[in-house]
């Protein structure tokens, strides 16, 4: 063989085995690529306050599998739902939550929706676009159609399960109560026959059983309708919490002095739930039924977690727990959560996976629908830019990110065109157009909102600073009402 041919043969050698090395670099980056792509088990609750989980501390309840969550995760303490332009609180914040929007901005595409997922710009979507097989369970409340947003999606639920008359107005002051929250023949949680937080576990267990065998990272959307009104519970749940248990919730009103100004008065299904006015007793009997459809929530995301140990895939999930608004029940002379008090707006928010550091408590002020950018980033996805909310991950010391270390400087708050909040650096104003109130709080110190601050004097410069950066906050998330006149 001659010289040239030989060098020639080399020369072709090193090619393939460039191309080679090449081929494999570029394999071993792509499955490099999909291991960063985590799986996602996003536990989501309805109606659950912040106070309602025993390691924080303010509740006599039992909520151990949460419990652990927290101490194997980073607590954003100061969790909150951004507001509402309907009672049902819950579509607001789920729209948000779906599309990333901000609250004005979520209500001008509400009812067209489904344009949104025509568009393949819902949370789920996103993720599906980069190699997601994406899962959903439970309480949806969005308009569109959730088969049609997931890969697989089943036992799709209303905004809560249907009541009765007799669950209204009770407990009567004397004689028996006429609704039970264990008569299975009243239907809710138990149509269908089983418990619809069991049922929701069920699934979740079914999908992280058949997503253990796929070669693709998942996504679960397991959205359970408890703890929301009708809180039906098994009678084991119920015994745990003698009404002797239950502590009186601070403050304790017997009637709410703007109620019906604001938009939470005695038309209101929410606030039909107890009696008027309202009675320590009867407040003591909602808090019950509250706790113990808690606990059996609590139970069931046991189950969830134990599955997910058991799947072999627990140490490349990233598990996110929170809820959609909170609940007064009792609280101010409230029952429901459309109110702008931190019991009906702000939530649970726990943070578990690689990396995170465990039983961590992260102060900063955030929205709960942060979660939605958060695994958006996790996944190498850049939201779309109507995308308001911020990724979490530079909190949690995961990754860089153009995100800010301390993502808000206020926290904005609302209820149809009947109520305004700013949260700031310990303080909180609340604003009631309609009733012409305004209303200020200390809540690093009175976290209770017990004392209004806004009629001392020496108060005043605080009430100017905080509304004129409401203002500014109100123009920047485009909120068409006025509250100018309100100025002091």
């Amino acid at each position: 063989m001659s010289m040239v041919a030989v060098n020639l043969l080399r020369f072709c050698v090193s090619i393939i085995f460039l191309f080679i090395i090449s081929f494999c670099g570029d394999l071993r980056a792509a499955q490099q690529e999909a291991g960063d792509q985590p799986n996602i088990l996003f536990l989501f609750a309805d109606d659950l306050t912040y106070e309602a989980i025993q390691a924080f501390g303010h509740t006599d309840i039992d909520t151990p599998n949460i419990d652990k969550l927290v101490d194997r995760g980073t607590t954003f303490s100061h969790a909150y739902n951004m507001g509402s332009w309907s009672g049902a609180v819950c579509v607001a914040s789920r729209t948000m939550l779906i599309t990333g929007r901000s609250v004005w901005d979520a209500e001008s595409i509400y009812q067209t929706t489904d344009k949104e997922r025509q568009a393949g710009v819902l949370w789920p979507q996103l993720l599906g676009q980069v190699g997601y097989r994406t899962y959903m369970t439970g309480k949806w409340h969005i308009r569109t159609d959730a088969e049609k947003c997931f890969d697989v999606a089943r036992h799709v639920r209303p905004g809560m399960p249907k009541s009765v008359a007799s669950a209204y107005n009770r407990p009567p002051s004397k004689g028996k109560d006429p609704w039970s929250p264990t008569d299975m023949s009243l239907g809710g949680f138990w149509e269908g026959g089983r418990h619809w937080s069991e049922v929701t576990a069920d699934d979740a267990i079914d999908f992280i059983g058949e997503a253990k065998h796929e070669n693709k990272p998942s996504f679960f959307y397991i959205a359970f309708n408890a703890p929301h009104d009708p809180r039906q519970s098994p009678q084991e749940y119920l015994d745990r919490y003698p009404v002797e248990r239950i502590s009186t919730p601070k403050p304790f009103l017997s009637e709410y002095p703007y109620a019906e100004q604001i938009g939470a008065g005695k038309n209101l299904r929410d606030e039909r739930l107890a009696p008027f006015p309202r009675t320590k007793q009867a407040v003591a009997v909602h808090r019950r039924e509250y706790y113990a459809i808690i606990s059996h929530l609590d139970d069931q995301i046991g189950r969830v977690l134990k599955a997910l140990d058991a799947s072999g895939k627990a140490d490349d999930t990233w598990i996110f727990f929170t809820a959609d608004h909170g609940l007064s029940v009792g609280h101010h002379g409230l029952v429901g959560k459309q109110n702008q008090y931190d019991h009906s707006i702000r939530v649970p928010f726990v943070v578990v996976g690689p990396g995170v550091s465990a039983g961590v408590t992260d102060p900063t002020p955030i929205y709960l629908q942060d979660v939605m950018p958060t695994t958006l980033e996790l996944a190498g996805v850049k939201p779309p830019k109507h995308v308001f909310f911020r990724s979490l991950l530079p909190r949690l010391s995961r990754r860089t990110s153009t995100a800010l270390k301390k993502p808000y400087g206020s926290i904005y708050g609302s209820y149809l065109k009947l109520q305004r909040s700013i949260t700031h650096d310990g303080w909180k104003l609340i604003m009631y157009p309609d009733a012409k109130v305004i209303r200020l709080y200390h809540v690093q110190d009175d976290p209770y909102e017990t004392v209004d601050l806004a009629g001392q004097p020496e108060h005043a410069d605080q009430i100017m600073k905080l509304f004129d950066q409401f203002i500014a906050l109100q123009r920047e998330l485009q909120d068409p009402v006025d509250v100018t006149y309100l100025r002091p």
